[in-house]
């Protein structure tokens, strides 16, 4: 199913959702979107590249120029870079997926963020909202295995977890569910390319929808 604008999608795929400023878009976010698919069994991703936040005085850069550069970044045929909060006039990310639900009613969505977002989840707008509504994947990376693993809501959900191997199951686990896979992560970052002066954005960390 694909409406104006939007993604395609067939009824009773599971779509992964990764969302972020991409500002810009490097290997490791195609690494652990690559690593998703298939740890948790995800027959799509949509890269969910987020307007600026208009509570901010700088953020990032145009976003035409980071779609831009994200499909520069990650040519896959099961993933699609989109700027579709823009179109859906979302800002965070319950809402988000709420509309998205509602959008593509026969679609079963995965969101997946990485371990450090994990350990400040219960900051977001309406948290607890997104783990009752979709199955979260969470990709590890360096240093913030641990408190991941300590977080609010990693402890909240503990029986919701998906262990091992169960993890590739993910997508047809009805919500509240989540899992955690430790990944090789690669230790490129966008504010450490932002710092080379090459890429335009202004000064602010890639928090991943941290919203």
């Amino acid at each position: 199913m694909q409406r104006h604008g939007m993604p395609y999608a067939r009824a009773g795929q599971v779509v992964g959702l990764l969302g972020g400023s991409f500002d810009p878009a490097h290997e490791g976010h195609v690494h652990i979107t690559k690593a998703a698919m298939e740890r948790f069994g995800l027959d799509r991703v949509w890269w969910l590249v987020s307007p600026a936040n208009p509570l901010k005085t700088r953020g990032p850069a145009p976003i035409e120029d980071r779609v831009a550069r994200a499909k520069d970044v990650m040519q896959h045929p099961r993933v699609t870079v989109t700027d579709i909060e823009a179109h859906l006039g979302t800002r965070y990310t319950a809402k988000t997926i709420a509309a998205l639900q509602d959008a593509y009613p026969d679609v079963r969505f995965v969101w997946l963020m990485g371990a450090d977002n994990l350990a400040q989840f219960h900051l977001w707008q309406d948290w607890q909202e997104i783990m009752e509504r979709v199955p979260v994947g969470v990709l590890a990376r360096p240093g913030d295995r641990i408190s991941a693993r300590l977080s609010r809501a990693a402890r909240i959900y503990r029986k919701e977890r998906l262990i091992g191997r169960a993890a590739r199951l993910l997508g047809q686990a009805e919500a509240p569910c989540w899992a955690f896979t430790n990944l090789p992560m690669s230790q490129k970052s966008s504010t450490a390319i932002r710092a080379t002066g090459t890429w335009g954005a202004d000064d602010g960390k890639d928090t991943s929808k941290s919203k």
